[in-house]
């Protein structure tokens, strides 16, 4: 299964549109924040993957009913994502982490502070795929994915 994770797209529409062009046969698509506007305009204009995009809210998402997290169960593993300023990510992930654990997660997205971010530690898979539009670590913009098999879990950051 290949999940494409992004982040922080803020209405920059072509960034959004590239990633999911790049990778239309993927099986899920996960938007964490700050761009529900560019995920309303990509659905509008492919409407079939909309059953395969998952967004939450981030704090630039005004007006969005979708909520600040949420747990996505996938084959055998678990996901928490969340965008993570009410979460403190700006500080460190232990917070985020601990609830990621409560609810029994082995991965855990994050985004809101437009730096890429990877590792593995203690059986959980933590991920911020940095900013699709305007990375603030001086990286170009990116997204992440994962690839869950029977043979486990990888983990990816990319340049788009």
């Amino acid at each position: 299964m290949r999940i494409i994770v992004m982040s922080d797209t803020h209405k920059k529409y072509s960034s959004i549109e590239k990633i999911v062009f790049r990778n239309m046969n993927a099986d899920m698509f996960i938007h964490l924040g700050d761009g529900e506007d560019d995920v309303d305009l990509i659905l509008d204009k492919f409407p079939e993957l909309s059953p395969r995009f998952i967004h939450v809210r981030g704090n630039c998402d005004y007006g969005s009913l979708n909520g600040y997290s949420c747990v996505i169960p996938v084959e055998s593993h678990k996901i928490y994502a969340a965008h993570g300023h009410l979460l403190g990510v700006n500080f460190g992930v232990d917070n985020m982490e601990k609830i990621a654990k409560e609810n029994n997660c082995d991965i855990m997205l994050y985004g809101h502070t437009h730096c890429r971010f990877m590792k593995y530690d203690d059986g959980m898979y933590i991920m911020n795929p940095g900013s699709a539009s305007s990375p603030r670590d001086g990286s170009k913009p990116s997204y992440g994915y994962i690839d869950i098999t029977d043979a486990g879990i990888i983990t990816n950051i990319v340049d788009l």
